[in-house]
């Protein structure tokens, strides 16, 4: 058996990178939420939009992710 390092490196590292993104993102949205129900009036209305772009983000990151694992989708 040979195992292709070169692959299985390439793999490791888009995990880790698609992972990171997916975290990272909803996380920066959950903290906009938090910030958005401290803040002024006036700022409200744009850490929600930021939240709420965040969450869409990870929500499509976790789609294309969920497509290229499933071949019923391709």
């Amino acid at each position: 058996m040979n195992i292709d390092w070169l692959a299985f490196l390439i793999v490791a590292v888009a995990t880790l990178v698609s992972a990171l993104l997916v975290v990272g993102s909803y996380g920066l949205g959950v903290r906009l939420l938090a910030v958005a129900s401290d803040a002024p009036e006036s700022r409200r209305p744009a850490y929600r939009g930021l939240a709420y772009l965040s969450f869409a983000v990870a929500a499509v990151a976790v789609g294309y992710g969920i497509y290229l694992i499933v071949p019923a989708f391709h």
